[in-house]
C-alpha cells in the first residue's frame, strides 16, 4: 500500500511487528525511541512514557533480529549521533 499511495521511495526496509508501542502525547519521543532502537543506540529519557517496560522488549526483539540478518552496532559519527538525540525535538 506504501508503495502504491506513495511510491517506491517511501517502502520501508523492515518492518517488524511488536506486542505494543510506546504511546505517547505527540510521536516525537517514540521516533527517538525506534531511531535508537534501529541504530544500536541509547534511547535516552523515556520515562514520560505511558510505557515504558516494552521500550526493552521492542530492542531486544529489534535487534536480536538484526543480528541474525548479519547486522551489527557500529560507531555513529558525531553528527550521526546529535541527529538521533535531537530526533522529533524540532
Amino acid at each position: 500500500a506504501i508503495e502504491t499511495d506513495i511510491g517506491k521511495i517511501a517502502r520501508p526496509k523492515n518492518i517488524w511487528i511488536v506486542p505494543d508501542m510506546p504511546k505517547t502525547r505527540s510521536g516525537k519521543i517514540m521516533r527517538r525511541v525506534i531511531a535508537a532502537t534501529s541504530n544500536f543506540t541509547d534511547t535516552g529519557d523515556i520515562t514520560t512514557l505511558a510505557n515504558p517496560e516494552i521500550v526493552d522488549k521492542i530492542r531486544e526483539q529489534v535487534q536480536s533480529a538484526k543480528r541474525a540478518k548479519g547486522e551489527v552496532p557500529r560507531e555513529l559519527s558525531e553528527t550521526e549521533e546529535h541527529e538521533i538525540k535531537s530526533f522529533g525535538q524540532e
